[in-house]
């Protein structure tokens, strides 16, 4: 996959937005959280992974754990070849999938800020005796 594709289908998730940080680093995320990592000047890839296949992933060539987020189960792919397309589909898929399950979920309708309900009571001013 290149660039543009892995992009088209990070974006294709409910949620998904992108953010250029760290220089070159083009981070998807959902709700704030990063599930995807793309380098656009070296074309490097990061995504978060379960235990067993990190294990796996991480014996394989251009595949390494991701500096400093690798003891949180991140790959990072070298080239963006080092996976057959299908595969990295269903790994940023899965990657998605563990980061969305940890964002708060907004409920319809209500607002995210609390109100204070008035008391019935009135404060006494100065006036009052």
């Amino acid at each position: 996959m290149n660039v543009d594709a892995i992009r088209n289908f990070c974006l294709a998730f409910p949620r998904a937005t992108e953010n250029l940080q760290w220089g070159d680093n083009l981070c998807f995320k959902i709700g704030g959280k990063i599930f995807v990592i793309l380098g656009l000047d070296d074309s490097r890839l990061c995504f978060k992974c379960a235990p067993e296949k990190f294990a796996e992933l991480i014996e394989r060539e251009n595949i390494r754990p991701a500096p400093y987020v690798g003891r949180y189960k991140w790959v990072m792919q070298d080239r963006l070849d080092a996976l057959p397309s299908d595969e990295l589909k269903e790994l940023i898929r899965q990657s998605y999938d563990m980061v969305a399950a940890k964002v708060p979920r907004l409920k319809s309708g209500k607002s995210k800020s609390r109100k204070k309900k008035p008391s019935g009571r009135r404060k006494k001013s100065r006036h009052d005796t």
